[in-house]
């Protein structure tokens, strides 16, 4: 399959071959297939997956989902049924629905129907029951409608900081204080460095297990031999057998690699390590779960690679990522797996194109002293109540913020859990974060998406322009090579110029979106000037006055911009 269609990512589903297939001759002039339909597993709404839909919902000959179940229980739970959540989709041709309504841009916009699940029960019956709300619009490739979040960019001001853990490939890595000990740590000088704490996702949302990992990354086999005798030993016992065997079944590239260097992890990070560098704690994520939490880990713990980490020690950044708004963002583009629905945190697709706020210090600090307060008080719960668990915290904040019922046992747990108190800290984190944006705190969830959508396309024209705003600047700057520029009294977070954005002007868009997000940008960057004065940072200078005067007081009538004797300047809500 892979040699017969190299246009499709390997990492996507194996349903997607027959759906890419159905969607060429459903494209193809002249095919006689009006629609097709298929039924797959819920991650189809994933990246690998999802590229596949992308690229016929935006081909030269597109389709459109004119139905669409992102999630729905695999009925009836037999014992020997598949533990799975599935999704739907059917598609056509655009050319064979008639007449579109049109969009904003004046392009054809095919309306479909999305079915989303509101209540299910039963599901391990003959009558399960299922309710399912309708919604009507356009249906993105992530099988959703309204703001299509699959359209957002990465931004150069995220990169090289955010990674997932390491992936061990041999459970003999992993070993108990006492075993610990008992392979040298305490006696072998240097061990220390090389036997550290380890945490998965289990670990974070459940009870620690309390163990340690070997990593001797960076360690040549002769050196471990002679250094550690008796992790060497064990090692050899346990993950070098593991490994040939795993290479005698598989006799892949990756087996044999695995093998050649068997006392070392089989995705060691190598780019995550310097990024944790100096730094005495990191943020933390798992990457699948059933509440999205962001926490603090210390820097001496090793992560595991279910574990999504952002190497940044800012409570501001903690408090940002832990924002509902935030969380919204990383359901909706991030997707949904697994038989227990769990939202998914992918890198390249939540963290990458994600917009932090350009605020002032003042403004920052208070985000993050509630998120240190929010981040102490999970800690202490856990560690004066070992029965307690996070997952367990928040499935109670879920009761509570819903108005539910709660039973006696519950409220022992909201009581000792302090459930009240992390409850309230999310709502004045929500309402502190919204204030660094310049946005309302009463904003829909679906309306913040919208509006970090628009900051992303925002964004990438700065940065494209040259001026990035970096989340860590005196790490990500020395990556990329790029020279700081002084600050703006009303922007006190880092910017910097790309080399090239000093020898080169950049052309002003075409696009009416790409317009508006450079105007935008503009007026972020420069506070008050006028449409001439934005126009000379273009290559076509004045010529293209009018079409940013145009814009700027389409930015006036919608609120966004305030406009005095021909000088414009960015309203704060914008």
């Amino acid at each position: 399959m892979w040699k017969a269609h190299p246009k499709i990512n390997k990492s996507a589903d194996f349903v997607m071959y027959w759906w890419d297939r159905a969607a060429e001759i459903a494209s193809a002039k002249g095919s006689r297939l009006e629609r097709f339909g298929f039924v797959t597993t819920n991650s189809i709404t994933q990246e690998f997956s999802r590229r596949t839909i992308a690229r016929h919902l935006d081909g030269a000959t597109p389709l459109s989902l004119v139905m669409a179940i992102p999630d729905h229980p695999w009925t009836k739970a037999t014992a020997d049924s598949a533990a799975v959540r599935i999704a739907m989709t059917v598609a056509q041709g655009k050319a064979r629905q008639g007449k579109a309504r049109q969009g904003k841009d004046g392009t054809a916009i095919s309306e479909g129907r999305l079915l989303e699940i509101v209540e299910e029960s039963g599901l391990d019956t003959d009558a399960p029951n299922i309710v399912l709300r309708q919604r009507v619009g356009q249906i993105n490739a992530d099988l959703s409608v309204g703001t299509d979040v699959t359209k957002t960019k990465p931004l150069l001001a995220n990169e090289w900081i955010c990674s997932p853990g390491v992936k061990l490939h041999g459970s003999g890595f992993i070993v108990s204080a006492d075993e610990a000990e008992q392979l040298g740590l305490g006696r072998r000088e240097g061990l220390e460095r090389h036997i550290r704490p380890y945490r998965n996702g289990r670990d974070l949302t459940a009870r620690g297990r309390g163990v340690m990992v070997i990593d001797l990354f960076g360690l040549e086999e002769a050196e471990v031999r002679r250094r550690f005798p008796e992790v060497y030993q064990h090692l050899t016992r346990t993950v070098r057998v593991d490994r040939g065997e795993q290479f005698k079944k598989a006799g892949t590239k990756d087996a044999a690699a695995y093998l050649d260097r068997w006392w070392i992890f089989g995705k060691p990070r190598s780019e995550l390590r310097p990024a944790l560098g100096g730094l005495s704690r990191y943020i933390a994520t798992v990457e699948t779960a059933k509440h999205r939490v962001f926490q603090f880990l210390d820097a001496t713990i090793l992560p595991d690679n279910m574990l999504v980490c952002v190497a940044s020690d800012a409570a501001w950044v903690l408090g940002v990522l832990s924002w509902r708004g935030n969380v919204a963002w990383a359901t909706q583009a991030g997707g949904w797996l697994g038989y227990g629905n769990d939202p998914r945190y992918s890198k390249s697709r939540t963290l990458d194109p994600f917009p932090f706020p350009h605020a002032n210090s003042n403004l920052l600090t208070r985000v993050g002293e509630i998120a240190e307060e929010l981040d102490t008080t999970r800690k202490e719960v856990l560690v004066e109540h070992t029965d307690l668990t996070l997952t367990g915290l928040y499935n109670l904040r879920e009761k509570l913020v819903g108005g539910e019922a709660f039973t006696e046992n519950d409220e022992d747990q909201r009581r000792r859990g302090r459930v009240d108190i992390i409850a309230e800290l999310h709502d004045r984190l929500d309402a502190a974060v919204a204030e660094a944006y310049g946005w309302p705190a009463d904003l829909s969830d679906e309306e913040i998406v919208a509006r970090l959508v628009a900051l992303n396309a925002e964004r990438a024209a700065e940065e494209k322009r040259g001026i990035v705003r970096w989340l860590r600047p005196e790490y990500q700057q020395k990556k990329a090579g790029v020279a700081t520029i002084q600050k703006k009294p009303e922007a006190e977070q880092f910017e910097a110029l790309l080399p090239e954005a000093a020898s080169a002007k950049p052309s002003f868009p075409r696009d009416a979106i790409g317009q508006t997000a450079a105007v935008l940008a503009d007026l972020r960057v420069g506070a008050t000037l006028s449409a001439d004065e934005i126009a000379a940072g273009y290559r076509q200078g004045r010529r293209v006055s009018p079409r940013i005067e145009a814009t700027l007081e389409a930015l006036v009538r919608l609120g966004y911009v305030s406009a005095e004797d021909g000088h414009y300047r960015l309203r704060r809500a914008a």
